[in-house]
């Protein structure tokens, strides 16, 4: 077998077998094959496309191209939650302890944040102490006794998918569906999870600006993850503004915690409940979305959700006591707010642009080295449809520098559009897809 040949038969429109993906992606893998050749593959599977065969043979061959993570020792049906990222998307703070507290077991896989704000970890890490260096006995072990862990993703997850990409990112390869599915979903699946829920994003704050790119996205992971034999349901959501009103790392925690609290804003509310019911659905704690709402919602009331994210905390080394004093938070020493110039309705929040407005005032990263500042970010007190009057407060920047505040409440201040006539509120759940 060569790769020359495989690269002809795809450019010309051929379908690859299993045993030929598995050679390129072994080959690849172990440095045998170049990156010129698999430059030359990925422009010609750009162009021609993959088959669903293909498509799933690929994931799985990157899938298995380093360690899987074996949960076997995890009592119970794993469910694990993916979002494909989002400006103010703290979801997985909220969503896991909520999802833990109805018995559902939580292992997680995160990363850190590279853009506008921390992953995942980075927001975590808000909490004095809190760590996710553990190993996978500490991991598994610590899911069967209270429910829920989060660790760092490993560098053995998916390598093929790692050389991949960064090959994609430099060739101008990497907006092609079934590539993009295949490497979200080989990450996913080497996670070990039993079943899938994905949060997949739309709008001008997210990955996917057209709804109907974000519907082929789902479509394609929905049929990986059952294809490979996992439970996969993808949720399609609004990002055509900021969730919740939090964007930044404590700021999102603190968020987080009132909506453990009951408090929390409604949208954001909404998609933990959308989520989180389906994935109690996934892993049969529930008949029904409807009795998984009602459940949810019972774990918030008795606040044994709350309890759950503090003993969560406290499990990985972090200030447990910040949970129910979130006034202990890392907190800003400048604020500033940008108001109203006129009466009217807010047309829109440019979400992109909020998200590059947190990256300027030290809310995420432009590279790996980047140190965040967890205490800045945006606070928004209107969202689309809002009504608005000239002189008040629509965000509060959170700065700890004079001269990124400035600048930073110049750009946000473009970024809001206000109208004279009412604007109709987006919807934030599109769509809920459980079959491609």
């Amino acid at each position: 077998m060569r790769m020359y040949d495989l690269i002809k038969k795809k450019r010309d429109g051929g379908a690859l077998t299993d045993k030929e993906i598995a050679y390129m992606i072994g080959g690849y893998t172990n440095g045998q094959i170049p990156d010129y050749q698999m430059s030359a593959m990925m422009m010609a599977m750009y162009y021609q496309g993959l088959s669903e065969a293909e498509t799933l043979s690929l994931t799985m061959e990157m899938a298995h191209s380093g360690e899987l993570l074996d949960l076997s020792a995890i009592q119970g049906i794993k469910v694990d939650k993916h979002s494909t990222g989002g400006v103010g998307d703290k979801t997985s703070l909220a969503l896991t302890p909520m999802v833990a507290a109805c018995g559902v077991k939580v292992a997680k896989m995160s990363g850190r944040g590279l853009g506008h704000t921390g992953g995942t970890i980075d927001k975590l890490e808000s909490f004095t102490g809190f760590h996710t260096d553990i190993t996978t006995e500490q991991f598994v072990s610590q899911v069967n006794r209270i429910g829920i862990a989060i660790m760092g993703q490993t560098a053995d997850l998916a390598p093929a998918d790692k050389k991949l990409y960064a090959l994609r990112d430099v060739t101008a390869t990497v907006d092609q569906m079934s590539l993009i599915a295949s490497s979200i979903m080989s990450k996913k699946l080497a996670a070990g999870a039993d079943a899938i829920v994905l949060d997949v994003k739309t709008g001008s704050g997210a990955f996917m600006k057209r709804e109907a790119d974000a519907e082929a996205l789902a479509r394609e992971m929905v049929r990986i993850g059952n294809g490979a034999g996992r439970r996969t349901t993808a949720v399609i959501t609004d990002m055509d503004q900021p969730l919740g009103f939090a964007v930044g790392n404590a700021l999102e925690v603190q968020e987080a915690i009132e909506t453990l609290k009951g408090n929390g804003p409604e949208d954001f509310l909404e998609l933990c409940l959308t989520l989180g019911s389906h994935m109690l659905l996934a892993a049969d704690e529930a008949d029904t979305v409807e009795q998984a709402r009602e459940r949810l919602l019972a774990v918030i009331k008795n606040q044994a959700a709350l309890q759950k994210l503090a003993e969560f905390v406290a499990a990985q080394g972090g200030d447990a006591d910040m949970v129910y004093h979130p006034e202990r938070l890392p907190k800003a020493s400048l604020t500033e707010s940008v108001c109203a110039d006129k009466d009217g309705y807010i047309a829109g929040i440019i979400c992109d642009e909020v998200g590059i407005c947190s990256l300027m005032l030290g809310g995420g990263r432009e590279t790996k080295e980047d140190v965040i500042d967890l205490s800045v970010g945006i606070v928004f007190r209107k969202k689309k449809g809002d009504v608005v009057r000239q002189g008040e407060a629509i965000a509060t920047l959170h700065a700890n520098d004079a001269e990124k505040l400035a600048a930073a409440k110049e750009r946000l201040t473009r970024a809001v559009k206000i109208e004279e006539k009412p604007v109709a509120k987006a919807a934030l759940i599109k769509q809920v897809i459980t079959e491609a």
